[in-house]
């Protein structure tokens, strides 16, 4: 997905190899600490703790340098702040509102997620990528029109 959708990244000079790196890094740690469900206001109260715990663990269990450079690239990712980190995160976010729109929102209606949360809580794809912020809001249109999706 980041080599396909590299044009769309807002910033023209993004390292694609560092931004797929902190995508897998990303998702390594989400798979050890177990991925919390964007919506679930709960569970994200703990997911930080939990993400970093896992992060230690996992970091831990190699060489010192290769230790130190993945956990600046997981780090990088979670503040959001470097073009990569925007892109990366814009991507992340993405992922899971094409995935629903295709299941007919299967994971949306099981949890009762409203049209407002996806908006207000995806705001990252925008900081990444304009261009993909206006596909993400069009799918989510497209899914409160086919009542996939609730206001």
């Amino acid at each position: 997905m980041a080599i396909i959708l590299q044009e769309h990244s807002k910033h023209s000079n993004i390292n694609i190899l560092k931004v797929v790196k902190m995508l897998l890094i990303h998702d390594i740690v989400e798979i050890d600490a177990g991925d919390t469900f964007l919506y679930d206001t709960q569970a994200q109260k703990t997911k930080p703790e939990n993400e970093a715990k896992a992060a230690k663990r996992i970091f831990h269990i190699l060489p010192k340098d290769q230790a130190t450079n993945l956990q600046n690239l997981w780090k990088e990712f979670e503040e959001n702040k470097t073009p990569t980190a925007q892109f990366a995160n814009a991507l992340d976010r993405l992922q899971p509102i094409i995935n629903n729109y295709h299941t007919n929102g299967k994971a949306w209606q099981q949890n009762n997620v409203t049209k407002y949360q996806i908006e207000t809580s995806n705001t990252d794809i925008k900081k990444g990528s304009p261009t993909l912020w206006e596909y993400a809001t069009e799918l989510i249109e497209k899914a409160l029109k086919q009542g996939k999706l609730v206001e």
